[in-house]
């Protein structure tokens, strides 16, 4: 009972050890004592809460804010003492916010709960007591075999068993998990691959000995210990063995799988752990405002309190004729009693604070998200794909961007590879119209055209090869040559884990070699596109690779069937940055073909022509083309035996084992023969250009960070724009030790100061980097910060996201952005402020882990200078507004004190003090920090110099906030003492000579505090809709008609009647209507004033865009308005008034876009509220 509240509350942890055993069909030694180790059930769990543990662990969660927190304290203060309001006028406000946030959150996890419930109850088979039994899902335990069909989902981690081929093979795609489309094979043990029916699994006798789970996708380390015969045989298992859950199975039958990972212990499970909360840097302005406002308050609370003693210390105020102490008052604890008064003045002010801030901004940043995902120019026609927002506390953050850190291949480029180039033995060819050519002239021609390579056939005929300058040679010589180039193709079709479809034809490879035939009919999938282009290359040079039938894989070289049986695959890794195949070719010879970047594969040749093919790879990178080498090995017998028994020994290891297996792969990658080097070609993506340019014209830094070499790198950064012709490229490479790292640093750094008129770039890669990061942070940080844009190459994904913490932690404090669309760029995506990922073709990982996804890099140019300014503008108007708004309701409660002797009476009623910021305020400012518009977003996506005027969080600063915090104090001397100077020394201002009380006075002043805060509004909305005009007249009209309503009616479920025919009597008098007026026309004229005299005088770019034609595509822009020509002349004073303000009605715009627009040719955002009428004024 116990265990299972502990797992209601979700206390309960998994057991955990160092391994974890499973013996399969959960058969248990029956022998010696054993006790069977705990594993949970394959119920999976996306929920956050339960109906046990809802209430407490939500309220626990909004308690820890301190806006939240300090209410209740208030709260339970009125409960606990005399105050002079109700515990309503807190309690509820407070039970509006966290009913409010809980009914949002207890929604989304019953949805989630839904989700949760139809896949722990879909159907599964398991073998069970011989035979195939129907389950759900969720009732899977770890030792059960499970059994999976065609197209269906695996329910769990499974370890393969069998499958319907003889070989123990299946095909799987993790396009739910990693978004690869590829096919990826998985393999079983050759003695359970041969079990293929329920009754012989039934006999199975075996063991699985793994790791404990872990989040990585692609690492599992295992071994299965198989009973035959009372003999024990071991097999290692490695992530070819692991069925991942959600995964898919296809091109297969069915498979049988034993259970190993269940529920949230598997890798999906344990891929969805939430990430690391990140906060704006408008939260952290809030929350320092919210501690300078409590300190206004608590000296609010302290003056009152002071005062109120130095007041009584005259007798005939301490204790008044008319307001006698009892006994026990004049015998209690003048320190309680001066502790009590001051709670009670804190209650009294305690409304400085805007409790409903945080559900509006939160209410703000959810529906405002929509608005990307509905912005059509952020979508992508091609790949049917729009942005997506992942989380909506961020939005503000995209207009305050310094740094953006982006990634090249599939980022910058389309990760669409094209085979351009290659180097064999030493010679240049290229492909062109399907042929190789190589480089240099024939003899026989004098115009200088290139010798053709049509086909390996064609080397066959010596004439042939004699004739050309690259192949003029002897006899003998040309057979080598023939070799050769065999050799590098075979390497090409052998060494990568293409898969390959199953619609085959026959005649591949068997006609004359053309440059269509291969690709037209047998269709490759691969993880890699570099992979999939390369094996295409080699299909149209005549070497095809035709597919793998478990350990055999076929070529057909010119028709010629051959087949080669894979040994050992040695899988890539970072660290190595190389892949390598054992094969066994068919003469019986076993050879190694490693395929890899050039500066792993290079150093590790002791033979080949090595300088010539260096020499390439350098021209191949300055074209801005991907580098591969390929190199061969072959094994003697002896040799083979020696690696087969340490891969043996590196992959049954449980412990330690990625660091044996790279002992073995450096031992076996070793005294190769180089074959040559491959290039292909990544494309550019579209406006790549233009978008950086534009962010830096916008002030922003641009990083590339790439694991490409450094001449590609930096010729794709020139192509695109990030590095330009004229700026000074510093280097800093190749870097060996600390010392030397500094110095050269100091170089750079003198460089720079010497030629600072100029703009610099910097290119650095990872060697350097870490050493650079090691010792000299301050200096290697100084020179980035004075170069226009760097380039970081050979970078490991930790250190992308180490670059960045570092400039995230620079004593400037950047607002820094990431951007990427790989699984190699998640760690950086989720170290920057904002993560943006690209939902390419290197998966979905990066879009899941990102704070927004886009399909292309171009949109970030939208995402940023149009939604990253308007969220910005509208979210740091709505936190400036609402203190505003309470400074104004709660300083007159102040000033009345002074006029009661601070007695704690309060000015306003109970009622107006809780509606005040629920109803009466609240609409106006949510909708115009949902809809305002200040200037035009084509406007601000072709002026990005305007994203300048908004970085720094400048509308947020402590100058800003000031002058905010004493307007409102202004507006309320001028609420209260106008009121006072009516009624004051007047009280009858009706001509029946009936007085007016401090109900009515309280009241007068909440009337013009409402109509002022709401008209100050409508003079900051620049962008008129029908929902503007709806919530700020409806708001004082509802205002009026509820205090018509509330006042008019004897309820009796109230105490007390004070505001009985209030309002009614006060409408009653002239005078008073004439104070409202003239009291509100004097707070705004003041406002007013100073944004006339700003505006002509010290107009901001934002304010001159506003006035000014910026764009002759758009018309009329004379105020963001058009007129008709029939003008009257209150109407161009009209139009004055709203150049002046800088408003502008949207059913008087007419916005006309060309063609010739360098980032969109028209603006179809949602955001564009406006008619979009193509013709002139």
């Amino acid at each position: 009972m116990w265990r299972w509240v502990r797992q209601q509350l979700g206390f309960d942890p998994p057991h955990q050890s160092d391994t974890r055993t499973i013996y399969i069909a959960n058969r248990f030694p029956q022998y010696g004592h054993y006790t069977p180790q705990k594993f949970i059930d394959n119920r999976i769990i996306s929920s956050k809460y339960t109906v046990w543990n809802f209430v407490p662990k939500n309220l626990f969660e909004q308690f820890r804010r301190v806006a939240n927190f300090y209410f209740l304290i208030i709260f339970l203060v009125q409960l606990m003492i005399d105050t002079p309001t109700s515990p309503v006028t807190s309690g509820l406000p407070l039970f509006f916010v966290i009913t409010v946030t809980a009914i949002k959150q207890g929604y989304e996890d019953w949805l989630r709960h839904i989700s949760d419930n139809e896949v722990n109850g879909a159907p599964v088979y398991v073998v069970r007591s011989g035979g195939l039994v129907t389950t759900r899902s969720k009732n899977i335990r770890v030792g059960d075999i499970v059994r999976v069909a065609k197209n269906e989902i695996f329910p769990a981690d499974l370890v393969l068993l069998s499958s319907d081929r003889l070989d123990g093979s299946c095909h799987v795609t993790t396009a739910s998990l990693d978004g690869e489309t590829n096919l990826k094979t998985h393999v079983a043990v050759p003695e359970t691959a041969v079990l293929q029916t329920v009754a012989n699994l039934d006999t199975l006798i075996a063991v699985v000995e793994c790791q404990q789970p872990e989040a990585d996708l692609y690492r599992f380390m295992g071994r299965m210990t198989i009973t035959q015969q009372m003999e024990e045989i071991v097999r290692p298992l490695g992530p070819e063995s692991l069925l991942l859950r959600g995964a898919r199975l296809k091109n297969t039958k069915e498979i049988f799988g034993v259970a190993v990972y269940t529920g949230m212990e598997t890798k999906m499970a344990l891929n969805y752990k939430s990430k690391s909360q990140k906060r704006s840097a408008v939260e952290k302005s809030m929350n320092t405002f919210l501690i300078i406002y409590l300190i206004i308050l608590i000296s609010e609370a302290i003056i009152s309190t002071i005062l109120k003693y130095t007041w009584q210390a005259e007798e005939k105020w301490d204790e008044p004729w008319y307001n006698q102490k009892t006994e026990h008052q004049r015998n209690s604890s003048k320190i309680l009693k001066f502790i009590s008064d001051f709670l009670a003045f804190l209650v009294l002010y305690n409304f400085i604070i805007p409790i409903s801030l945080y559900v509006t901004v939160e209410l703000q940043k959810f529906l405002g998200s929509f608005f990307i995902g509905w912005d059509l120019d952020l979508y992508h026609e091609e790949s049917d794909e729009k942005a997506q927002v992942n989380t909506s506390d961020l939005n503000e953050e995209l207009g305050q961007v310094e740094y953006v850190f982006t990634d090249k291949t599939g980022t910058l480029t389309e990760n669409e590879m094209q085979f351009r180039e290659c180097s064999i033995n030493g010679t240049k060819y290229q492909e062109i119209n399907g042929r190789l050519v190589s480089e240099g002239p024939t003899p026989d021609s004098s115009d200088g055209n290139l010798s053709y390579l049509t086909s390996l056939a064609h080397l066959n005929n010596l004439s042939h090869l004699a004739t050309s300058s690259s192949f003029r040679t002897s006899p003998e010589n040309g057979t080598e040559l023939i070799k050769e180039h065999d050799l590098f193709f075979k390497a090409v079709s052998l060494c990568h884990t293409v898969q390959i479809s199953s619609v085959q034809t026959d005649s591949i490879g068997d006609g004359p070699w053309q440059s269509s035939f291969a690709p037209a009919q047998l269709e490759y999938y691969a993880s890699s596109p570099d992979e999939k282009a390369l094996v295409e290359a080699a299909a149209r040079f005549g070497i095809v690779f035709v597919g793998n039938s478990g350990e055999i894989m076929e070529v057909k070289t010119l028709g010629k069937l051959e087949r080669y049986k894979l040994l050992h695959i040695l899988e890539f890794d970072p660290d190595r940055r190389r892949m390598s195949v054992i094969v066994q070719a068919p003469s019986g010879e076993k050879l190694l073909f490693v395929k890899g970047a050039e500066s792993s594969i290079l150093p590790e040749c002791i033979g080949g022509e090595i300088e010539k093919t260096r020499i390439h790879v350098d021209e191949f990178a300055l074209k801005g083309l991907r580098t591969l080498c390929m190199a061969y090995r072959q094994f003697t017998s002896k040799e083979y035996e020696e690696i087969n028994r340490r891969l043996f020994e590196a992959r049954t290891a449980l412990q330690q084992r990625e660091e044996k297996l790279a002992g073995v792969f450096q031992f076996i990658e070793k005294d190769l023969i180089l074959l040559g080097a491959t290039a292909v070609e990544d494309k550019l993506q579209d406006k790549v250009r233009e978008t950086i340019e534009a962010l830096r014209m916008a002030g922003i830094k641009v990083w590339v960070l790439t694991g490409d070499k450094h001449e590609t790198a930096v010729s794709v950064s020139l192509s695109c724009g990030h590095f330009h012709r004229t700026m000074n490229i510093l280097e800093l490479l190749n870097q060996k030790s600390d010392s030397e790292c500094a110095e050269k640093l100091g170089q750079l750094a003198r460089r720079i100061r010497e030629d600072h008129v100029i703009q610099h770039g910097l290119v650095v890669d990872g060697t350097s980097l870490s050493l650079a990061l090691r010792e000299h942070e301050k200096l290697f940080m100084d020179v980035c910060r004075n170069c226009s844009a760097v380039m970081c190459c050979r970078m490991a994904p930790l250190q992308k996201a180490k670059v960045i913490r570092l400039i995230k932690i620079s004593p400037e404090k950047p607002i820094t952005l990431a951007i990427g669309d790989g699984a190699n760029d998640v760690s950086m995506i989720q170290e920057a402020h904002v993560g943006i990922g690209i939902m390419g073709k290197e998966g979905r990982q990066a879009a899941r882990n990102s704070d927004y996804a886009i399909a292309r890099f171009k949109f970030l140019s939208k995402l940023l200078f149009v939604h990253g300014h308007f969220y910005y503008i509208r979210i740091a108007t709505l936190v400036q507004y609402f203190f505003y708004k309470n400074v104004c309701f709660i300083t007159p409660q102040f000033l009345y004190q002074f006029y009661c002797l601070f007695s704690q009476q309060t000015l306003y009623d109970s009622v107006y003090l809780t509606l005040y910021n629920i109803c009466f305020t609240s609409l106006p400012i949510l909708i115009y920090s949902l809809l305002e518009q200040h200037i035009d977003p084509h406007v601000l996506q072709n002026k990005p110099t305007l994203y300048r005027d908004i970085s720094k969080n400048r509308q947020l600063s402590m100058k800003t906030f000031l002058y905010w915090t004493i307007l409102g104090f202004s507006h309320a001397f001028i609420f209260f003492f106008g009121s006072y100077f009516l009624i004051g020394k007047d009280t009858s201002l009706l001509g029946n000579g009936q007085m007016f009380g401090n109900w009515t006075f309280g009241t007068l002043v909440f009337t013009v505090m409402v109509i002022t805060v709401t008209a100050k509004m409508a003079l900051e909305t620049h962008f008129w809709t029908w929902i503007n005009h709806l919530v700020t007249w409806g708001s004082i009209l509802f205002y009026f008609v509820f205090s018509l309503f509330y006042g008019g009616i004897l309820w009796p479920f109230l105490s007390s009647q004070n505001m009985y025919f209030v309002f009614i009597q006060l409408l009653s008098s002239g005078s008073a209507w004439f104070a409202i007026i003239l009291m509100v026309v004097t707070c705004l004229f003041l406002d007013i004033v100073k944004k006339v005299f700003d505006r002509q005088f010290h107009p901001t770019n934002i304010e001159k865009a506003q006035l000014t034609e910026t764009n002759s595509s758009i018309k009329c822009l004379d105020s963001m308005c058009c007129f008709s020509e029939g003008e009257t002349a209150c109407a161009s004073v009209g139009r004055m008034l709203e150049r002046v303000i800088g408003r502008c009605s949207p059913s008087h715009v007419s916005r006309s876009w060309s063609a010739s627009d360098p980032f969109y040719t028209n603006d179809r955002s949602i955001l564009t509220l406006s008619t979009m009428d193509s013709s002139t004024c």
